[in-house]
């Protein structure tokens, strides 16, 4: 890394550089060694639902508080919305078919499902390493995301090695 000013570009310069291509960074991104959990809540109606995602991590301590990003074409966000709250499940790399489970599209994901309702009223998964349960605090717009922060109001764990997600492969960390 250079430590001459000069080779930055000006800001007017920047200001018109084309972005980069989505392709690009979704590529780039799988270099960044990710853990994987799988967000749940509960419908209005009673059921409940969840998806993998591995968009997650701290924001604050005081107060506590967590995000994660909800692909707006998934047409959920409404559902997260009306939960007010939500769950994110840090899982296992013993999680596997589990994780992949919540990943597709329009399939019965509690049905073999170990859960329970949390203090917070919003689907546990047993098998999840960490669950954070949470009470929605905020939405963003983030471009084709809808990001979502949650205050942590109970947190429940349990040993094991967590799953891993890198350059679109699935698997398990080890230190």
């Amino acid at each position: 890394m250079s430590n001459n000013t000069n080779d930055a570009a000006p800001i007017d310069t920047i200001e018109t550089m084309p972005a980069v291509d989505p392709l690009e960074l979704r590529n780039a991104m799988g270099s960044f060694l990710t853990g994987v959990t799988i967000v749940t809540a509960q419908t209005p109606g009673g059921e409940p639902y969840g998806l993998t995602v591995n968009s997650f991590n701290s924001v604050s301590l005081d107060p506590p508080l967590v995000l994660w990003s909800l692909d707006n074409a998934t047409g959920k966000a409404d559902l997260f919305r009306q939960a007010g709250g939500f769950t994110v499940n840090v899982m296992g790399s013993d999680s596997t078919d589990l994780i992949w489970l919540f990943a597709k599209q329009n399939t019965e994901r509690f049905s073999e499902t170990r859960w329970h309702l949390g203090k917070s009223a919003q689907p546990v998964l047993d098998d999840a390493l960490v669950s954070f349960e949470c009470r929605l605090w905020a939405e963003y717009p983030g471009g084709d995301h809808a990001i979502f922060v949650g205050e942590v109001i109970n947190i429940s764990s349990h040993d094991g090695a967590p799953a891993a997600f890198f350059k679109g492969k699935l698997g398990a960390y080890s230190a």
